[in-house]
């Protein structure tokens, strides 16, 4: 019987389909990535530090308590300091969510989009990685923003992921940075940058 049912599932045609191919190559490559996370999953400051944007111990060095405690005033503060977002994708990279900071950045990047054939190719490329549904990096947003992205697709502006982008950024603020100030990892930057001054 076994047999059977794996040489039916190689017969199917799915399977020859080029296009459910690279879908299902994408679906693999994706589930290796959270596999390979959940065997070294810690949530901790040296999660934070091995995607630092530069050197980690010169940066945690540059890095004073003062910034890092700055983050807690507001989402905004946290978007606005390269570092902070370094922090966040890694604490977010352990809720297996990171897709909701690339998105956003991604669309930061859009908006500073100068030419119109690059912002048509750009735009397609945002909605086939991160809002279409099944996405490789699929985000979590509703039905009606979904609908309206797409139709703002028709003509790409650079307002056309505003919606989503507003979505995911309430989404990211209400639920994990909240989290994220509690994590060890935070605390731990900050315990360490105080470290330094005493």
């Amino acid at each position: 019987m076994w047999s059977t049912l794996t040489r039916s599932l190689s017969d199917h045609p799915v399977g020859k389909d080029p296009q459910a191919m690279r879908t299902g190559q994408r679906q693999n490559k994706g589930m290796r990535t959270r596999l390979g996370c959940l065997s070294h999953k810690s949530d901790s400051c040296s999660d934070f530090t091995a995607i630092l944007p530069d050197k980690p111990n010169r940066a945690l060095k540059r890095l004073s308590t003062e910034e890092a405690t700055r983050w807690a005033d507001s989402f905004d503060v946290l978007l606005s300091h390269k570092y902070g977002v370094a922090a966040f994708r890694a604490f977010l990279k352990t809720e297996f969510s990171e897709e909701n900071l690339e998105f956003w950045l991604a669309c930061e990047e859009f908006k500073k989009t100068r030419s119109t054939a690059k912002l048509v190719s750009k735009a397609h490329r945002i909605f086939e990685e991160f809002v279409d549904v099944q996405a490789p990096r699929e985000v979590n947003i509703d039905f009606q923003t979904r609908e309206a992205t797409r139709k703002n697709l028709q003509e790409p502006s650079l307002t056309c992921f505003d919606q989503a982008q507003g979505k995911v950024h309430s989404l990211m603020e209400k639920d994990s940075y909240p989290r994220f100030l509690r994590s060890k990892m935070y605390l731990d930057l900050l315990s360490q940058s105080q470290r330094r001054l005493s």
